[in-house]
Protein backbone atom coordinates (compact mmCIF):
# COMPACT_ATOMS: atom_id res chain seq x y z
CA UNK A 1 0.00 0.00 0.00
CA UNK A 2 3.07 2.17 0.98
CA UNK A 3 4.64 2.00 -2.16
CA UNK A 4 1.75 1.84 -4.35
CA UNK A 5 1.12 5.62 -2.42
CA UNK A 6 4.58 6.59 -3.45
CA UNK A 7 3.86 5.61 -7.00
CA UNK A 8 0.55 7.94 -7.38
CA UNK A 9 2.61 10.61 -5.55
CA UNK A 10 5.38 10.58 -7.97
CA UNK A 11 3.19 10.20 -11.12
CA UNK A 12 0.65 13.62 -9.67
CA UNK A 13 4.21 15.67 -8.71
CA UNK A 14 5.58 14.69 -12.11
CA UNK A 15 2.34 15.73 -14.45
CA UNK A 16 2.92 19.49 -13.30
CA UNK A 17 6.00 19.55 -15.07
CA UNK A 18 4.69 21.13 -17.48
CA UNK A 19 1.18 21.85 -16.65
CA UNK A 20 1.20 25.83 -17.79
CA UNK A 21 0.69 24.10 -21.07
CA UNK A 22 -2.63 23.09 -20.90
CA UNK A 23 -3.12 22.59 -24.35
CA UNK A 24 0.76 22.54 -25.22
CA UNK A 25 3.43 19.58 -25.50
CA UNK A 26 6.58 19.31 -23.54
CA UNK A 27 10.12 18.82 -24.32
CA UNK A 28 10.25 14.88 -24.98
CA UNK A 29 13.15 14.43 -22.86
CA UNK A 30 11.85 16.17 -19.71
CA UNK A 31 13.55 19.36 -18.31
CA UNK A 32 14.01 20.81 -14.29
CA UNK A 33 13.35 24.27 -13.63
CA UNK A 34 16.56 25.28 -13.97
CA UNK A 35 16.06 23.74 -17.75
CA UNK A 36 18.68 20.86 -17.29
CA UNK A 37 17.63 17.94 -19.75
CA UNK A 38 16.92 14.68 -17.95
CA UNK A 39 19.54 11.62 -17.42
CA UNK A 40 18.18 9.79 -20.31
CA UNK A 41 19.38 13.05 -22.84
CA UNK A 42 21.77 14.69 -21.06
CA UNK A 43 24.40 12.38 -22.63
CA UNK A 44 22.69 12.70 -26.41
CA UNK A 45 23.60 16.26 -28.02
CA UNK A 46 21.28 17.41 -31.11
CA UNK A 47 24.70 16.74 -33.99
CA UNK A 48 24.33 13.22 -31.92
CA UNK A 49 20.81 12.78 -32.42
CA UNK A 50 21.08 13.92 -36.28
CA UNK A 51 23.60 11.53 -37.01
CA UNK A 52 21.97 8.61 -35.44
CA UNK A 53 18.90 9.28 -37.69
CA UNK A 54 20.87 10.09 -40.51
CA UNK A 55 22.53 6.49 -40.02
CA UNK A 56 19.67 4.82 -39.18
CA UNK A 57 17.98 6.55 -42.65
CA UNK A 58 20.51 4.98 -44.86
CA UNK A 59 20.02 1.65 -43.41
CA UNK A 60 18.09 -1.04 -44.17
CA UNK A 61 16.57 -3.59 -40.86
CA UNK A 62 17.82 -7.28 -40.79
CA UNK A 63 14.46 -8.61 -42.85
CA UNK A 64 14.82 -6.42 -45.70
CA UNK A 65 12.66 -4.03 -44.92
CA UNK A 66 12.81 -0.54 -45.38
CA UNK A 67 12.93 1.62 -41.74
CA UNK A 68 9.27 3.83 -41.25
CA UNK A 69 12.07 6.81 -41.82
CA UNK A 70 12.72 5.77 -45.24
CA UNK A 71 9.32 4.64 -46.18
CA UNK A 72 5.53 5.34 -45.63
CA UNK A 73 4.95 1.63 -43.81
CA UNK A 74 5.78 0.85 -40.71
CA UNK A 75 7.15 -2.62 -41.88
CA UNK A 76 7.10 -5.58 -39.25
CA UNK A 77 7.05 -4.90 -35.59
CA UNK A 78 6.43 -6.65 -32.05
CA UNK A 79 5.80 -4.44 -29.09
CA UNK A 80 4.10 -5.29 -25.48
CA UNK A 81 2.10 -3.27 -23.76
CA UNK A 82 1.67 -2.38 -20.30
CA UNK A 83 0.12 -5.41 -19.31
CA UNK A 84 2.51 -7.81 -21.33
CA UNK A 85 0.23 -8.68 -24.19
CA UNK A 86 2.01 -8.52 -27.39
CA UNK A 87 0.90 -6.62 -30.54
CA UNK A 88 2.74 -6.32 -34.14
CA UNK A 89 1.65 -4.85 -37.01
CA UNK A 90 -1.21 -6.93 -37.39
CA UNK A 91 -2.63 -4.39 -35.07
CA UNK A 92 -3.75 -1.93 -38.08
CA UNK A 93 -5.67 -4.69 -40.21
CA UNK A 94 -8.91 -4.36 -38.45
CA UNK A 95 -9.20 -0.51 -38.76
CA UNK A 96 -9.17 2.45 -41.90
CA UNK A 97 -7.11 4.46 -39.48
CA UNK A 98 -5.42 4.11 -36.49
CA UNK A 99 -4.40 6.96 -34.28
CA UNK A 100 -1.13 6.60 -32.15
CA UNK A 101 -0.22 8.91 -30.02
CA UNK A 102 3.27 8.80 -28.66
CA UNK A 103 3.40 10.51 -24.90
CA UNK A 104 5.18 10.25 -21.82
CA UNK A 105 4.00 10.09 -18.36
CA UNK A 106 5.42 13.45 -16.81
CA UNK A 107 3.89 15.70 -19.30
CA UNK A 108 0.78 17.13 -18.00
CA UNK A 109 -0.84 17.91 -21.81
CA UNK A 110 -0.35 14.46 -22.26
CA UNK A 111 -2.11 13.03 -19.67
CA UNK A 112 -4.92 16.10 -19.99
CA UNK A 113 -5.86 14.42 -23.30
CA UNK A 114 -6.38 11.05 -22.28
CA UNK A 115 -9.76 10.73 -21.52
CA UNK A 116 -10.90 12.86 -24.80
CA UNK A 117 -8.43 10.30 -26.75
CA UNK A 118 -10.68 7.60 -25.61
CA UNK A 119 -13.90 9.52 -26.04
CA UNK A 120 -13.14 9.67 -29.18
CA UNK A 121 -12.38 6.15 -29.60
CA UNK A 122 -15.31 4.95 -28.78
CA UNK A 123 -17.26 7.65 -30.59
CA UNK A 124 -15.28 6.93 -33.64
CA UNK A 125 -14.72 3.21 -33.92
CA UNK A 126 -17.97 2.49 -35.98
CA UNK A 127 -16.48 4.23 -39.22
CA UNK A 128 -13.00 2.79 -38.74
CA UNK A 129 -10.71 4.27 -36.24
CA UNK A 130 -9.01 2.82 -33.60
CA UNK A 131 -6.37 4.79 -30.52
CA UNK A 132 -2.97 3.44 -30.01
CA UNK A 133 -0.78 4.76 -26.81
CA UNK A 134 3.30 4.59 -26.97
CA UNK A 135 4.81 5.68 -23.61
CA UNK A 136 7.98 7.01 -24.73
CA UNK A 137 9.58 7.23 -21.36
CA UNK A 138 8.88 3.40 -20.71
CA UNK A 139 12.47 2.44 -21.88
CA UNK A 140 15.62 3.13 -20.27
CA UNK A 141 18.63 4.47 -22.35
CA UNK A 142 19.59 0.86 -23.19
CA UNK A 143 16.48 0.13 -24.50
CA UNK A 144 15.22 -1.90 -21.75
CA UNK A 145 11.53 -1.63 -20.44
CA UNK A 146 11.44 0.77 -17.27
CA UNK A 147 9.21 -1.11 -14.25
CA UNK A 148 8.93 1.60 -12.37
CA UNK A 149 7.75 4.19 -15.11
CA UNK A 150 5.34 1.00 -16.63
CA UNK A 151 4.00 0.99 -13.24
CA UNK A 152 3.44 4.65 -13.46
CA UNK A 153 1.94 4.57 -16.60
CA UNK A 154 -0.66 1.38 -15.35
CA UNK A 155 -1.98 4.30 -12.84
CA UNK A 156 -2.53 6.45 -15.41
CA UNK A 157 -4.42 4.31 -17.58
CA UNK A 158 -6.83 3.53 -14.36
CA UNK A 159 -7.40 6.96 -13.71
CA UNK A 160 -8.18 8.14 -17.30
CA UNK A 161 -10.48 5.47 -17.84
CA UNK A 162 -8.02 4.73 -21.04
CA UNK A 163 -8.88 1.50 -22.26
CA UNK A 164 -6.83 1.60 -25.57
CA UNK A 165 -3.10 0.43 -25.10
CA UNK A 166 -0.52 2.00 -23.61
CA UNK A 167 2.20 0.22 -25.95
CA UNK A 168 6.54 -0.01 -24.65
CA UNK A 169 9.02 0.63 -27.25
CA UNK A 170 10.65 -1.73 -28.76
CA UNK A 171 14.39 -1.85 -29.58
CA UNK A 172 14.02 -0.99 -32.81
CA UNK A 173 11.55 2.34 -32.02
CA UNK A 174 9.30 1.32 -34.24
CA UNK A 175 11.13 0.42 -36.82
CA UNK A 176 13.12 4.55 -36.38
CA UNK A 177 9.82 6.04 -36.37
CA UNK A 178 10.44 7.15 -32.95
CA UNK A 179 13.73 8.27 -33.16
CA UNK A 180 14.47 11.99 -32.79
CA UNK A 181 10.84 12.86 -31.22
CA UNK A 182 11.78 16.40 -29.31
CA UNK A 183 8.34 17.20 -28.37
CA UNK A 184 5.23 15.43 -26.47
CA UNK A 185 2.57 14.47 -27.64
CA UNK A 186 3.27 13.59 -31.32
CA UNK A 187 0.12 12.21 -32.96
CA UNK A 188 0.12 10.64 -36.91
CA UNK A 189 -1.79 7.83 -38.45
CA UNK A 190 -1.96 4.64 -39.93
CA UNK A 191 -3.79 2.69 -42.61
CA UNK A 192 -5.05 -1.03 -42.60
CA UNK A 193 -1.75 -1.70 -44.73
CA UNK A 194 0.28 -0.13 -41.75
CA UNK A 195 1.32 3.03 -44.01
CA UNK A 196 1.84 5.90 -42.54
CA UNK A 197 -0.88 8.80 -43.55
CA UNK A 198 -1.24 11.99 -43.67
CA UNK A 199 0.11 15.11 -41.00
CA UNK A 200 1.99 14.80 -37.91
CA UNK A 201 0.17 16.42 -35.49
CA UNK A 202 2.31 17.90 -32.30
CA UNK A 203 0.80 19.01 -29.15
CA UNK A 204 -2.42 17.95 -27.16
CA UNK A 205 -6.06 18.71 -28.55
CA UNK A 206 -9.55 19.33 -27.54
CA UNK A 207 -11.86 16.51 -28.69
CA UNK A 208 -13.53 18.71 -31.00
CA UNK A 209 -10.21 20.01 -32.51
CA UNK A 210 -9.21 15.76 -32.52
CA UNK A 211 -12.99 15.18 -34.35
CA UNK A 212 -11.81 17.55 -37.29
CA UNK A 213 -8.34 16.04 -37.35
CA UNK A 214 -9.21 12.53 -37.68
CA UNK A 215 -12.61 13.01 -40.21
CA UNK A 216 -9.46 14.90 -42.72
CA UNK A 217 -7.44 11.78 -42.21
CA UNK A 218 -9.98 9.65 -43.20
CA UNK A 219 -10.90 11.42 -46.44
CA UNK A 220 -7.31 11.24 -46.95
CA UNK A 221 -7.43 7.20 -46.76
CA UNK A 222 -10.53 6.96 -48.51
CA UNK A 223 -9.34 8.92 -52.26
Amino acid sequence: MKLKKNRLYILMMATVICGSMAWGGCASGGKTESGEESSREENISGEERASEEEELSREENTSGEESASEGNNLGEFSMQDIEGETYTQEMFADYDLTMVNVFTTWCSPCVNEIPDLQKLREEMKDQGVNVVGIVLDSVDSSGNADAEVVEMAKVLAERTGAAYPFLIPDQGLLNGRLLGINAVPETFFVDKEGNIVGETYSGSRSLEDWKEVVQTELKGVAQ
